[in-house]
């Protein structure tokens, strides 16, 4: 199979190059800073940014949130079903 990604530098503007499951955790960062956050089941979404702030936003089900994240926060959190969009 021929892969597209192979001779091309990751870019933020582009696609993830992979999706990485979520576990939420007050004490623990992502394994991979997250350009974005997938959410499979809508609810509360508390997460820190990789400028360090700390955001709690109300998301739908299948919502792409396109911002940098450092950590998805246990506290706070009721959406399920997140996954960490990477380009690393």
């Amino acid at each position: 199979m021929n892969n597209p990604f192979a001779n091309r530098s990751p870019s933020l503007s582009g696609p993830a190059t992979d999706m990485l499951p979520v576990t939420p955790s007050d004490t623990v960062d992502l394994s991979k800073v997250a350009v974005a956050l997938y959410i499979e089941t809508g609810g509360n979404l508390s997460f820190v940014t990789v400028t360090g702030e700390t955001r709690n936003i109300q998301v739908a089900d299948f919502t792409i949130l396109p911002v940098g994240a450092t950590r998805v926060l246990n506290m706070g959190t009721t959406a399920s079903g997140i996954h960490a969009l990477t380009v690393n």
